[in-house]
């Protein structure tokens, strides 16, 4: 007979609020202002209310399933790193049989959500599904898995362009080199938060591999995002809102680079924090260009 005491409503819910990150939205917001940049962009405006639910609520699932199979695959050594010791993996707050039967039913929301559209963004999401989940076990093959979370964070701009165009453009493409190229360079400053710890545990990142060079190519990556995002517009013809949007968006990278030039982890943090300004603010240059 099993008498070990049955876990509250109260503290599951607050364990799947940690591990989703419900608690924590800024990933959300990295994940939703570039899909917003391809909707409005292949839509030529306001898209229909049912592509914008889809993909709003698509965004938020795959990032909760995302985070979730994240701190699956870190759960043996997020004790040990000083910002994810409180993860519900780690504390004990989840199994790992409950991690992943919540994972496999938040992919299966957002299978749900797919099934509404066409059968090209159909194929498409089988992509989306394998970057992933296979995103958080980069971290111990490659010093790359920013790469990784770039293609991942950016194919949903691929499938709001396949779904409204029927094609995948050339102006997708750059907008989802461009936020490939953004992603790596925020999530390095994210990553060099944890540099540290990452060192001594043996998980890889942008942050060891750049080293003592890492705020220069920061820098360039940041350069690189806006030049891509110039390009995009002057395809689209758009003016004056655009254009000022990127400038707004120069004047935060060089925020970022007075943040992170002594490289402290509270500094760091805070300048990956910030990116959040700079998706909202293009979106709303691209928002007001369609106006």
């Amino acid at each position: 007979m099993n008498n070990k005491p049955k876990q509250p409503w109260s503290d599951k819910w607050l364990a799947i609020k940690q591990i989703t990150r419900m608690d924590k939205p800024i990933g959300t917001y990295l994940l939703l202002w570039p899909t917003f940049w391809a909707l409005w962009v292949a839509a030529d405006g306001f898209p229909n209310l049912h592509l914008l639910f889809v993909f709003s609520l698509g965004v938020f699932i795959m990032r909760s399933a995302g985070c979730v199979i994240n701190d699956f695959a870190d759960r043996k050594v997020d004790g040990k790193v000083k910002r994810t010791s409180q993860r519900p993996l780690v504390t004990g707050a989840m199994t790992s049989e409950q991690a992943l039967s919540l994972f496999a039913f938040l992919i299966g929301g957002a299978i749900a959500l797919v099934l509404t559209l066409s059968l090209y963004t159909i194929m498409l999401s089988i992509v989306a599904l394998f970057l992933a989940a296979s995103y958080p076990f980069m971290k111990r093959y490659t010093q790359l898995p920013q790469v990784v979370l770039g293609a991942a964070f950016s194919w949903g701009m691929i499938m709001a362009f396949a779904e409204l165009k029927g094609e995948i453009p050339l102006v997708a493409w750059l907008l989802f080199i461009a936020n490939l190229l953004w992603t790596v360079a925020y999530d390095t400053i994210y990553a060099m938060v944890d540099r540290d710890d990452d060192l001594n545990i043996g998980v890889k990142s942008t942050a060891i591999l750049f080293g003592q060079y890492d705020r220069r190519i920061i820098g360039l990556l940041q350069l690189l995002t806006l030049s891509i995002l110039f390009t995009v517009g002057e395809i689209q013809a758009f003016g004056w809102p655009y254009q000022l949007a990127l400038v707004c968006s120069a004047g935060l990278f060089c925020y970022q680079q007075m943040l992170i030039v002594n490289r402290e982890r509270e500094a760091c943090f805070k300048a990956f924090l910030n990116n959040h300004w700079v998706g909202l603010i293009i979106f709303v240059g691209v928002y007001i260009e369609y106006i």
